[in-house]
């Protein structure tokens, strides 16, 4: 990346959290960056900055290497491939679910900003209650009330971590799937609560494995969308890119927002594009 050859491994514990918090531990200092996956060590909803205290004990062992886990990129990132995507979807035209958008708050404000239409899913999907957000003002509202709580609360109890990915809840949203011509957001939700007919749909999301891809074409996904580059086989989550932008320009802590969108520029990070039927 910009001339500098990068080593990336990829690490996980099956959602062992003493495992992980001795991998932290074992690395630091060893590493120039940490790309935590699969946890969230704060969103940024409303302007505010929310910090998940049990995460953020988890990588306590990391003293000397940074720990990104992808806030700080989706913020700027995903903003920005919502606006570069417009002159194709042409999003005032579109009907949008975000399974979950407390987690990607740029995403949703940029949906928004454009002219969606857009279901945030976040009580429906994150805390099992059938009242759908229709609006990015009743969304902020919801942020500031709910997560000062949640950041209180293990992750695993409101996202899936482990065996628990590969786990398919359908039916509890199954309507609001059937009524969007988009589904955005994080893949593991995403999957977790779609119904069997996903015929003409376009997801929108990161994270994609081959398998993933499979899974999509057996479902009938019209189209994929990954706000990521794909590297070899996979398209890597914001918290791998962000580790390596901070390692890049050699911090020890995340960068400001005009920092990661200036290197999004100079790499030229775009949207990728996969027509699936």
């Amino acid at each position: 990346m910009l001339g500098q050859p990068f080593v990336i491994e990829r690490i996980g514990t099956d959602g062992d959290a003493a495992k992980m918090a001795a991998l932290f531990q074992a690395l630091d200092g060893r590493v120039d960056a940490f790309g935590l996956g699969g946890a969230d060590l704060y969103v940024i909803a409303g302007g505010k900055k929310y910090v998940f205290a049990n995460v953020r004990k988890l990588v306590a062992h990391a003293r000397q290497t940074p720990v990104l886990d992808g806030s700080g990129l989706k913020n700027t990132l995903e903003r920005d491939a919502i606006a570069q995507l417009d002159g194709l979807l042409r999003w005032r035209t579109q009907k949008v679910l975000m399974v979950s958008a407390v987690d990607r708050f740029g995403m949703a404000e940029a949906l928004s900003e454009h002219g969606a239409d857009v279901v945030y899913g976040d009580l429906v999907f994150g805390l099992n209650l059938d009242r759908p957000l229709r609006s990015i003002g009743s969304l902020r509202r919801v942020a500031g009330l709910v997560l000062p709580l949640l950041t209180r609360l293990p992750q695993d109890w409101f996202y899936p971590t482990g065996a628990k990915q590969e786990q398919s809840v359908p039916g509890k949203g199954t309507r609001y799937y059937a009524w969007a011509d988009v589904i955005a957001g994080d893949t593991h939700y995403a999957k977790r609560y779609a119904p069997q007919n996903l015929q003409g749909k376009t997801i929108l999301t990161q994270t994609i494995t081959a398998a993933d891809r499979e899974w999509m074409k057996a479902r009938g996904v019209r189209r994929l969308i990954t706000t990521t580059p794909r590297m070899g086989q996979r398209n890597f989550a914001t918290n791998v890119l962000e580790a390596m932008f901070v390692a890049l320009a050699g911090q020890q802590e995340a960068l400001s927002g005009p920092q990661y969108l200036e290197y999004i520029r100079q790499v030229g990070f775009k949207p990728e594009i996969n027509e699936l039927s």
